[in-house]
């Protein structure tokens, strides 16, 4: 799938590619520096969802990067439907099968069965094993080293490979159990597959946003054609076709009013709560809903014109422009990796041309180095603490999608938040009552009264705020309902009530700071200031930010004046208001630059800023783009728990390096000794294994730690 921009007198054009056989972060790296070698821009390579988007200003060359990109041993495919992985590439039937043969293997070191001990036997149950570790990790090694970026995986073949062959040479000379390290092959195998699979399953739980997205523009269209109506698909419809829309359907496209009225959720797009009063000659947007009324439109845009689909293709530009993450143990592995080759090759060289050694000891002491060196620990010390972490955010409430996303939650310097439904709850109170010719209680009863007979969501708030008073009980005998004014009324007494917007209010009558006026018989009984009531836990986590070194941002569509009220009581000092989806995005990455950035937001509209900052955060009661946009989801809907995600994220990254240290500080030590030939190797792979112990055990350590 391509799209094109303009760019001065270029044609930038977005390439999308469907890319199967990704299984990790290393697949991913592999992938993205071939591309980033080809000289492309804003690379998105997402191997969970087998994504891979790029930007290039010669369409033409596609083709040849697809054969490039095969070339490193996966499938391509331009079309958008996901390319069906067959059951022997699926990396849980790899582990399934590798587990099969491991356990036996593994389990002869505690088991009294003779025939476990067999050289041949443990041979017959490796060799499997270690097959699939060539072709599954092998590749992804030869890769990465093609393109300059060592990974894990190189280690992990390296280590593998030495102590199978280790174990290899030793069956063929007879030397007895104490060079038989079967078992260190295939558990290394094993246990990176598991992780492979964890790390797939874990990232897999972001879908594609921009899937969900397009299925706004899924709908069925009331064509109206001389009089009947023709039901049609919405990508059917052209521009100056009339369509027929009522209570409860989706506008399928974008187009302008010639008929009727409505009340149209525009939240989706906007984010603000209210429905928007349309009547004739107003323009309505495709994807929005209409909650009452009927009306005729005449189509003005279609297909990529409409602002649903700019808003999609924002959505693509921001995710190809977020570049993977590498994780801290592949930085390491890239330092590691050839320092450890370079030792054992050192080794043997040494031994054999200085110190007089065989070329069999000298051959020993250099392999003893690779087996020394395997990266076990190095590969846990990731994916076990982002587990711990992941398994701790979601006891507090907090959906986290993927291990690199807790690495960048300790980082964040900044904080940005929507307004609508994130710092507010989206629900209006009274906020003063200004009543001039009546008491206040009678002023809340007629209010109460009258209101209670519409579906407007102010008036369901205040209905439900006054409900509590218990108001004296009005009795009307007639009400209606005038669209952009308000509610009429007329009580047993025969007097007129009007309960609405500042427009029933003649020329003469002062509107002051207030939104909402009651009328009786023409003379103004009262006047009401709402607002919409700001979450409890709001001020709290603003003030926790501070103290954390992160500052709050608020970044809204609604009113400035709005705006600035609600960030003078909670003590937010930057703001930006009145911003449309692509002003959010371009001032997120504005922020950015200064500092790690967290978007926080619960609309559509605030899609494009969440997918593009370094950390979306949505509430669950979101729009599901919203949700799928954002790396974090808070299932309590409460901003408390923010600050249980920052500090989770900390002390994930803190466990991690201290993991890696651990594995780092192991291999220091123990290399030099296994190179002067001390160290015995199965007092390596004892070590070896107390080494995964220590990492282990401090990512446990993590679920009880306090934060």
């Amino acid at each position: 799938m391509q799209r094109t921009y303009e760019i001065g007198m270029e044609k930038e054009e977005l390439i999308e590619l469907q890319v199967s056989g990704m299984h990790c972060n290393n697949c991913a790296l592999s992938v993205h520096k071939l591309l980033e070698k080809k000289g492309l821009k804003e690379i998105y390579v997402d191997f969970a969802n087998d994504e891979v988007k790029f930007k290039t200003n010669h369409p033409s060359e596609t083709p040849l990067i697809i054969s490039d990109i095969e070339g490193l041993g996966y499938k391509v495919s331009e079309e958008s439907i996901p390319i069906l992985e067959k059951f022997h590439e699926k990396v849980e039937n790899k582990f399934y099968f590798s587990l099969i043969f491991t356990i036996p293997l593994f389990s002869h070191m505690f088991l009294p069965f003779h025939w476990l001990h067999n050289p041949l036997v443990q041979l017959s149950l490796c060799i499997p094993v270690y097959i699939l570790g060539c072709i599954h990790f092998g590749k992804s090694a030869f890769n990465s080293l093609r393109n300059g970026i060592p990974n894990m995986d190189v280690l992990i073949f390296i280590g593998s490979s030495a102590a199978f062959i280790y174990s290899l040479y030793g069956t063929i000379q007879n030397l007895g159990p104490d060079y038989l390290f079967y078992e260190t092959a295939a558990t290394i195998i094993s246990l990176v597959l598991l992780g492979n699979v964890l790390e797939k399953r874990s990232v897999s739980q972001t879908t594609s946003a921009v899937k969900d997205l397009m299925k706004f523009q899924e709908a069925k269209a009331n064509k109206l054609v001389n009089g009947e109506i023709q039901i049609i698909n919405s990508q059917e419809v052209v521009t100056g076709d009339t369509l027929v829309i009522n209570s409860g359907d989706k506008i399928p496209v974008d187009g302008e009013i010639i008929w009727g009225e409505a009340s149209v959720n525009e939240s989706m797009l906007t984010g603000e709560s209210l429905p928007v009063e349309k009547s004739k000659y107003d323009q309505v947007i495709g994807g929005t809903l209409i909650e009452k009324g009927s009306i005729h439109i005449l189509v003005t845009k279609t297909g990529k014109h409409t602002i649903l689909s700019q808003i999609i293709d924002l959505m693509k530009k921001a995710q190809s422009a977020k570049p993977p993450i590498q994780k801290l143990g592949d930085q390491v592995a890239a330092i590691f990796v050839p320092v450890v080759v370079g030792i054992a090759v050192l080794t043997f060289v040494l031994a054999y041309y200085s110190f007089d050694l065989t070329f069999q000891k000298s051959m020993l002491n250099a392999i003893a180095v690779l087996v020394i060196s395997c990266p076990c620990a190095m590969g846990l010390a990731t994916p076990t603490a982002v587990m711990v972490g992941l398994g701790r955010a979601a006891k507090n409430g907090i959906l986290i999608k993927g291990g690199n996303t807790l690495e960048e939650i300790a980082r964040l310097k900044y904080m940005v938040f929507d307004k609508t439904g994130t710092l507010t709850t989206g629900k209006f109170k009274i906020k003063k009552i200004d009543s001039i010719s009546i008491p206040q209680k009678r002023a809340e009863s007629i209010i109460y009264g009258i209101e209670a007979y519409s579906n407007h969501p102010i008036a369901r708030s205040l209905v439900s705020e006054l409900s509590a008073e218990n108001p004296e009980k009005i009795i009307f005998t007639k009400v209606s309902e005038e669209k952009g004014l308000g509610m009429n009324g007329t009580d047993s007494e025969g007097n007129t009530y009007q309960f609405g917007s500042r427009q029933i209010l003649n020329p003469e009558e002062e509107q002051g700071d207030f939104s909402l006026f009651l009328k009786m018989n023409g003379t103004l009984l009262a006047r009401i200031s709402i607002e919409d009531e700001i979450k409890p836990e709001a001020s709290g986590l603003i003030k926790t930010l501070k103290s954390m070194g992160i500052k709050p941002i608020l970044l809204s569509g609604d009113l400035k004046k709005k705006c600035e009220d609600l960030a003078a009581i909670l003590g937010i000092e930057e703001i930006y208001a009145e911003t449309q989806p692509h002003q959010k995005l371009e001032i997120i990455e504005v922020i950015k630059k200064r500092g790690k950035t967290a978007m926080v937001g619960d609309g559509i509209n605030d899609a494009p800023a969440l997918t593009t900052s370094d950390v979306g955060i949505s509430m669950s009661d979101s729009s599901q783009i919203a949700i799928q946009s954002a790396e974090v989801v808070l299932l309590k809907n409460e901003l408390g728990v923010i600050d249980h995600m920052l500090r989770i994220g900390k002390h994930t990254l803190l466990t991690i390096k201290q993991n890696l240290f651990w594995a780092f500080f192991y291999n220091v030590v123990a290399i030099p000794v296994a190179a002067f030939g001390f160290l015995n190797p199965m007092v390596g792979a004892l070590t070896m294994a107390f080494s995964d112990v220590i990492v282990i055990g401090n990512s446990i350590r993590l679920k009880t730690k306090s934060l």
